[in-house]
């Protein structure tokens, strides 16, 4: 019954609607203000309709106030819908509810410091497109109250007027993008490219219906640069107004799809990282790195030649160039499949001498923090020597972002699996000796932030563990004939490995471990089951290790399984 009431009103509520739409239809039809203002009969008819919308927004306060109640005390009831401005009540212009409706000579209603800036380049009106006998407004009253009372039945928080500027509308823009595309001249080119420049620099409402209204936008606004091929290089005032105008387009989150997935846009960036002045090369790498925050554009870019280019940008271009390209590729990273790529460019020590530079370190540190998940960048660390300054890095910090990244490196490092003895004791030789000496990571453990006191906790751990016992091997087989390919978690005491399983029949493990008594537990990511000896214990909840705790198998000192070495 309760179900069927809450259709019934929400049924009346779309019903009064759809009346105050015609209603306000004709009132906005006969302009407000007219020449025929005067005469009885149309203002007699105006006056009815305003009366009728009165009413009608009175009765629909009353409605939705019931639909209100209904969803607060019923369970049942559907969720209340996003609240909607009523078409008439927005200016075509400004795509917003009017703050300050004025009437023109056309009957028509827009927002004042709108239809002032339209009105100031032309003569026509915006909707019908009809030419204006003249240029003057006048406020339209009837419509303002008809928004306030609109306003305040359903508390919708109306803004305030304003005199801030205004961009250009869609039809200005698109005569600049026509200028570019096909100049009458390369000097009205220039200039129309730094005109889109500063107004997508200046206005979001530009960005917004950059890509979204305008027919081939993005083509137009590129198509100068692959056309002047290799002579764009004499021409780097344009390049840069272009590339910039795109920068400030892909900031818009609506945008970045279609910017990325256009065919000239991630090569023309890609060429700009590699010509163009200062400016143009950091402008490019900024909108890889606003590109990059999609993860559907993280593929696309990884796919290019623009991985190359952004790490050659970050080892030998300005600094300001180096800071964007680094954020671009840190986004990028967060893919796994592309850190393989910037790795093999020569990343590593392009940001090893980046932070020798001591100059935002902090940037480059996460990124090396990133990049240590991949296999042989911690040994290629250790390979250039930089295993000391990261050391005195992390001695001397005071910005808690390079204390998370500096103690999650050397975490890393404790549970680093090589299979080569002599470089893990050297590696346990070094990280112990710091401690001993600087107690590094006694004071991230007492003082850091939240992640920082884990990682260095679990560092203390483990160097007090290491340095008790001589490190050992784990030897592990399971037939797993029932099981689908998948990949395992495999828990040696505290160090946490993984380990693919093809789907044969049988999985094999050998674990390096700095542990007298080793406990190894395998979880499937996809099933979740540990296995061990043969006996397989479901997993119902909680973590990993909690979970072990609580199958008696986590810290256990049974013997079931041996070291050798």
């Amino acid at each position: 019954m309760e179900e069927s009431t809450a259709e019934s009103t929400a049924e009346n509520a779309d019903t009064l609607r759809m009346e105050l739409k015609k209603t306000m239809t004709e009132i906005l039809g006969d302009g407000g203000v007219s020449e025929d203002r005067g005469e009885a009969d149309g203002s007699s008819r105006v006056l009815k309709a305003i009366d009728e919308a009165v009413r009608i927004l009175n009765r629909l306060r009353e409605v939705e106030s019931k639909m209100a109640e209904s969803a607060d005390t019923s369970s049942s009831s559907p969720a209340a819908s996003v609240l909607q401005v009523p078409k008439e009540f927005k200016c075509m212009l400004s795509r917003a509810i009017m703050s300050e409706p004025v009437v023109i000579a056309s009957g028509q209603t827009y927002e004042k410091r709108y239809i002032q800036q339209w009105l100031m380049y032309k003569q026509t009106c915006p909707k019908t497109k009809e030419v204006l006998s003249h240029r003057l407004w006048s406020p339209n009253h009837l419509v303002d109250e008809l928004i306030a009372q609109w306003c305040q039945a359903n508390k919708y928080d109306r803004p305030e007027a304003s005199d801030a500027p205004i961009g250009l509308f869609s039809d200005d823009i698109d005569l600049l993008l026509e200028r570019i595309s096909s100049p009458s001249s390369f000097e009205d080119q220039t200039k129309a490219a730094n005109e889109l420049r500063r107004q997508t620099k200046r206005f979001a409402n530009v960005t917004a219906f950059f890509v979204a209204e305008i027919p081939d936008s993005i083509t137009r606004l590129l198509t100068p640069l692959p056309a002047l091929g290799e002579v764009i290089d004499t021409y780097p005032g344009l390049q840069k107004d272009i590339i910039t105008a795109l920068l400030y387009i892909s900031s818009l989150e609506e945008n970045k799809t279609a910017v990325a997935q256009h065919p000239l846009v991630i090569p023309l960036l890609t060429k700009s990282l590699k010509k163009g002045t200062a400016k143009t090369r950091r402008n490019s790498a900024e909108a890889l790195w606003l590109l990059s925050k999609l993860d559907s554009n993280k593929i696309i870019i990884g796919n290019s030649e623009t991985l190359k280019a952004l790490v050659h940008v970050i080892k030998e271009d300005h600094f300001t160039a180096a800071i964007s390209a680094s954020y671009a590729v840190f986004h990028l990273c967060c893919l796994p499949e592309n850190r393989g790529k910037v790795v093999s460019e020569g990343l590593i020590p392009a940001l090893i001498n980046r932070i020798k530079e001591r100059s935002y370190v902090y940037i480059y540190f996460a990124l090396l923090a990133l990049m240590t998940a991949q296999n042989g960048v911690i040994e290629e660390i250790e390979n250039l020597g930089f295993v000391d300054g990261m050391f005195s890095i992390l001695r001397n910090t005071s910005c808690s972002v390079t204390g998370e990244n500096g103690t999650l490196i050397f975490l890393r490092m404790c549970g680093l699996n090589t299979g080569n003895r002599d470089r893990e004791r050297t590696r346990l030789k070094l990280i112990k000796e710091e401690e001993e000496k600087y107690s590094t990571f006694s004071k991230f453990a007492k003082q850091g932030s939240e992640r920082a006191v884990m990682e260095a906790k679990a560092i203390l751990q483990w160097i007090k563990r290491s340095g008790t016992v001589s490190s050992g091997q784990v030897f592990y087989h399971r037939d797993l004939s029932s099981f689908e390919p998948c990949w395992f978690r495999i828990w040696v005491g505290c160090l946490c490995y993984e380990h693919g399983f093809d789907g044969k029949t049988e999985l094999g493990l050998q674990v390096q471990s700095p542990f007298p008594i080793v406990v190894v537990a395998v979880f499937s990511c996809r099933s979740r089951f540990l296995v061990g000896d043969g006996i397989v214990w479901p997993a119902v909840s909680g973590s990993d290790r909690s979970e072990m705790r609580r199958l008696g198998v986590f810290g256990s000192r049974s013997g079931r399984y041996r070291t050798a070495g």
